[in-house]
């Protein structure tokens, strides 16, 4: 697959967006995405980052803005280490950019050989408090993870397991980054706290952190107002650098 940038296609730039573990379409089926962007969505089905940064390469051609949450920011990562001229714009939300710790590739074996056992619900439930703000959260998001969680299902689980263990360290890329790039966060993620999404801003030139105060990680299933406001505000500012390459003006 090329990785150059190729030139501009017409018209208004499509987004691309990225669900995190466990998680497929319904995550964004409440944000609404500015008008007239085609919006292609990418599942999450390999069991290696670099594997999953070419599926979203392959999803459209030329240039797009790249959506992402957690594990889907983290293929954002490695999308823009491998194509950096192919992204107008990166939204990075409910994520980390640094290696797994210890304590993770321990917990990710552990899932992994429960769902290998049949006990792949044990493990949906398991991960459900970590998705919220509150460990009991209320039953309507509760239901809606439950049933992204199954429609995923346990063979893409596993894969997803297996693609967190080849995260690396995506600092040293995050500060060639050029194009506006927005940070968002739940003051409540317990998964990734706010310490992580300030050291991604501070890494990438020009980055606009934006929290979300009282939320937990499933920003767009709690949240979908400020997704959709920090969405709309990136496009604008990656179709206004794509128009003005030269002066590639910050997100500010």
């Amino acid at each position: 697959m090329s990785t150059a940038a190729p030139d501009a296609a017409p018209g208004p730039l499509p987004l691309v967006v990225v669900p995190g573990m466990l998680c497929d379409h319904d995550l964004w089926s409440g944000v609404a995405f500015p008008a007239h962007h085609r919006v292609r969505q990418v599942a999450l089905t390999r069991p290696d980052i670099g594997r999953q940064a070419d599926d979203v390469l392959s999803a459209v051609p030329g240039p797009f803005v790249l959506v992402g949450l957690s594990l889907g920011a983290i293929v954002g990562f490695e999308v823009l280490r491998r194509a950096p001229g192919r992204v107008a714009g990166f939204c990075a939300m409910s994520t980390n950019a640094g290696a797994p710790r210890p304590e993770q590739y321990a917990a990710w074996r552990a899932m992994d050989g429960l769902i290998a056992e049949g006990r792949f619900e044990e493990v949906v439930e398991r991960t459900l408090p970590g998705m919220f703000d509150v460990p009991d959260p209320p039953r309507e998001p509760a239901r809606r993870y439950r049933d992204m969680a199954r429609r995923v299902g346990p063979v893409a689980a596993r894969a997803q397991l297996a693609a967190q263990a080849t995260r690396t360290d995506a600092q040293d890329t995050l500060r060639t980054v050029r194009c506006p790039v927005t940070v968002l966060y739940g003051t409540r993620d317990a998964l990734c706290p706010p310490d992580f999404h300030r050291a991604i801003a501070d890494a990438v030139p020009h980055a606009r952190l934006t929290e979300v105060p009282g939320a937990g990680h499933l920003l767009p299933v709690q949240e979908p107002g400020p997704v959709a406001t920090a969405v709309r505000d990136l496009v604008a500012a990656a179709e206004e650098t794509r128009a003005t390459p030269r002066t590639r003006p910050p997100l500010t």
